[in-house]
């Protein structure tokens, strides 16, 4: 049965697997299309600050060429930065050029690859500083390069502390009415702070990645909530399953032992009506023979034993439908008190009943009730033979009718509790193992329920029965 709801089960496992392992690999997924995007929209700023960085060197270009060149050697001969007017002349040309623009540092470099401007003045006069981007420039290439500043993991996930371009172009001398085509005169370096820009960018990506993650974790959520729901509805079938087959085997059984038991009574009531009959009429005569021969009562009392026993069988394999009709349950059980009164004053047990107010009538088979009754009455003396008490119980709620009986005998041992609803299972010498049994059908024949247990801390069972109203 379990290999059975396994082999089900696995259908649901599988589709369970496969919604999670696609749920992992979407959000792997987007977050990778994420940093992707990253890159790509980093790769465009760096593409547009480059494309910026060539219109202001050739602003530039331009500026000091017709602001600075020109005037400087038609007023001093020749150009010699040194000269502090030069120098200041040249500073405010560059600095009213990238006025109002984001350019953290311009240095200007001569032939000699030597820094001779710069917003830094502790760097002008160095030397071989400008490095390849130098010489790409004095070969009339513009290029540039990206530095990052920050530790492995800041550079890593693309959110360094601090991020430069920087820009190398030539400055050309200028041919009247025409582009710039002139000789190099020197190269202007260019220094742009993108760290603002890539912080943007590792904000936005950032963003992009903890929406994703709310948006996935609630559809996780969401997902793991329908696959614990569905786990629930199979185990709660395959158990619901197992009952009914559990009930089934238990009707199917009920239905050979009727057969077996309809068969042997039919088979051994009629010879041991025989056996009754002849041994009360023995009986009869042996009283006037021979007084003091107990065969024909030891006869006789077997044969109704066995009588019962029979009973008991059909009682079991083939219950009756109820025959309904409105009764009191205070009644039946105060009929089943005076039959078993001399038994009860015998054995010194004390009976005490609580009935509730305004009990209803309810519609049951009173015969049957009785019996069941009977049966649970005559199971609490018998865990008393020394006497004790037994408490009866009824009150009603408005859907059903309560009885509960409690007596102080010995209860059911822990080994025991649980088989007390099987057939034949007994711990008395002449039970026959199926009284419990009897009365099980009888309550559920009429849409109740009884459950019994040991009444702990104290000694003895409580029985609890409920029937519908």
């Amino acid at each position: 049965m379990k290999t059975e709801n396994t082999e089900k089960a696995k259908p649901f496992r599988l589709v369970k697997y496969f919604s999670l392992s696609s749920l992992v690999v979407i959000f792997l997924g987007t977050i990778v299309l994420s940093v992707v995007n990253t890159h790509l929209a980093r790769r465009m700023q760096r593409q547009k600050s480059e494309a910026y960085a060539r219109v202001l060197a050739e602003n530039l270009n331009h500026q000091v060429f017709m602001q600075f060149v020109i005037p400087v050697t038609i007023k001093f001969g020749k150009i010699q930065l040194r000269n502090p007017d030069q120098f200041e002349r040249m500073d405010k040309v560059v600095r009213s050029t990238f006025h109002s623009f984001d350019v953290q540092m311009v240095n200007i470099y001569d032939l000699d690859n030597t820094v001779s401007y710069s917003y830094n003045k502790k760097i002008i006069g160095l030397q071989n500083i400008g490095g390849t981007g130098y010489l790409n420039a004095v070969a009339g290439q513009l290029t540039s390069k990206v530095i990052e500043r920050g530790n492995f993991i800041e550079i890593l996930f693309g959110f360094p502390k601090e991020s430069l371009i920087l820009t190398f172009a030539p400055i050309r001398a200028e041919k009247p009415l025409s582009t710039l085509s002139g000789p190099v005169l020197g190269v202007v370096e260019i220094v742009q702070d993108l760290s603002n820009e890539y912080q943007s960018i590792f904000r936005f990506q950032i963003l992009v990645i903890g929406t994703i993650t709310v948006v996935m974790g609630f559809i996780f959520i969401v997902m793991l909530f329908f696959v614990k729901h569905g786990e629930g509805v199979i185990q709660k079938r395959a158990y619901e399953k197992l009952k009914l087959e559990e009930k089934l085997s238990h009707a199917k059984h009920l239905a050979s032992l009727g057969e077996m038991t309809a068969g042997i009574s039919h088979e051994i009531r009629n010879p041991l009506g025989i056996i009754k009959s002849s041994a009360e009429h023995l009986r009869k005569k042996m009283a006037a023979l021979d007084p003091s021969n107990k065969i024909p009562d030891i006869i006789l009392e077997e044969s109704i034993r066995l009588n019962n026993i029979i009973t008991d069988f059909l009682n079991y394999a083939k219950p009756k439908n109820p025959q309904r009709s409105l009764c009191r349950i205070e009644k039946i059980l105060e009929k089943n008190l005076t039959y078993l009164e001399p038994q009860i004053e015998e054995q010194n047990i004390i009976v005490k009943k609580y009935y509730s107010d305004d009990l209803p009538e309810i519609m049951v088979d009173g015969d049957m009730l009785y019996q069941a009754f009977l049966n649970i009455l005559i199971n609490a003396m018998q865990s008393m033979p020394r006497g004790g008490e037994i408490q009866i119980e009824v009150n009603s709620t408005p859907d059903a009718v309560i009885i509960i009986c409690e007596d102080e005998g010995e209860g059911i041992s822990m080994g025991n509790i649980h088989k007390i609803w099987d057939p034949f299972f007994t711990t008395k010498e002449m039970g026959t193992g199926l009284g419990l049994g009897i009365v099980k059908n009888i309550i559920e024949s009429h849409g109740g329920t009884i459950d019994i247990r040991n009444n702990h801390p104290l000694r003895g069972t409580k029985v609890t029965v409920e029937l519908p109203i």
